[in-house]
């Protein structure tokens, strides 16, 4: 009965072992070994990829940091941090990476480098009925418009507004919110003619609020990716378990689970 209990105790040691390795897929740095843990700051106002319910973080990006940490052994934790200042939070180290449907732009690699794992456009939202027959960008000449600050999407709108202006039409005037979600709220109640944003994100409204819609195709579609400290041993581990959920379609699977698939690209595996 001894040899046998031992057997099962050496069995069982044996079967955590390998469960131990084949967890951490992808070595991680030994600072984030030693911690356990992989810390991300995210700006949860913005559903479906970044939100909180209660005190629990979800989204699509939630699921692929957490699938990230995984391939490396490690938990992912999640730190709410204002989106103007996320990128001066993980610099300060006030986290280790950055996953909140961070646009990958030339301006943004000066000061962080990117993983990208998913390539995003961007949409106009409107009220339901589309009131204002607003379908492109050019319509939005003369209209009162609704976007996150510090987003590349705020930039973009001013971007289009100095050509409109140029083009001798109207410019665009922009209302930037703290909040994604106050954006969409301002839309609601009466306050701007449209809201712009990621298209995961304006879908994601459109679907559970019927008086909204989505006005047009998306536009400019960008590469989006976690932001990490330039020279972080973190961004090759981090590139290897992004390309191993690629491979092994996770990534695919946490778009389709959160009604992305239409908004969304994947990118090569």
């Amino acid at each position: 009965m001894r040899r046998n209990a031992l057997v099962a105790v050496l069995a069982a040691l044996t079967a955590l072992a390998v469960a131990v390795v084949a967890s951490a897929a992808v070595a991680p740095p030994p600072a984030i070994k030693q911690a356990g843990k992989i810390v991300f700051c995210t700006d949860a106002t913005y559903p479906p990829e970044e939100s909180l319910q209660g005190t629990k973080f979800v989204g699509s990006d939630i699921d692929i940091a957490t699938a990230v940490a995984k391939q490396m052994g490690v938990k992912a934790e999640f730190k709410n941090t204002t989106f103007d200042s996320i990128i001066a939070a993980v610099k300060a180290k006030k986290c280790d990476a950055i996953i909140s449907g961070m646009n990958d732009t030339a301006q943004r690699r000066k000061q962080v480098q990117f993983v990208d794992y998913l390539s995003v456009g961007q949409s106009i939202m409107v009220k339901k009925g589309n009131p204002e027959h607003i379908t492109k960008l050019a319509d939005l000449a003369g209209k009162t418009v609704s976007v996150e600050s510090g987003t590349t999407n705020r930039d973009f709108l001013a971007a289009e507004s100095a050509k409109l202006k140029k083009q001798g039409k109207k410019s665009i005037s922009i209302k930037t919110f703290p909040k994604d979600t106050d954006a969409a709220a301002a839309l609601k109640a009466g306050r701007v003619d449209a809201y712009f944003g990621d298209s995961p994100v304006a879908v994601y409204y459109a679907n559970r609020d019927k008086s909204f819609a989505i006005g047009g195709a998306p536009i400019a579609p960008i590469a989006i990716g976690i932001a990490l400290r330039h020279g972080d041993p973190l961004a090759g581990a981090t590139k290897k378990a992004i390309s191993a959920l690629n491979k092994n379609g996770t990534i695919k699977k946490i778009v389709a689970r959160w009604g992305m698939t239409h908004a969304v690209s994947l990118l090569k595996a």
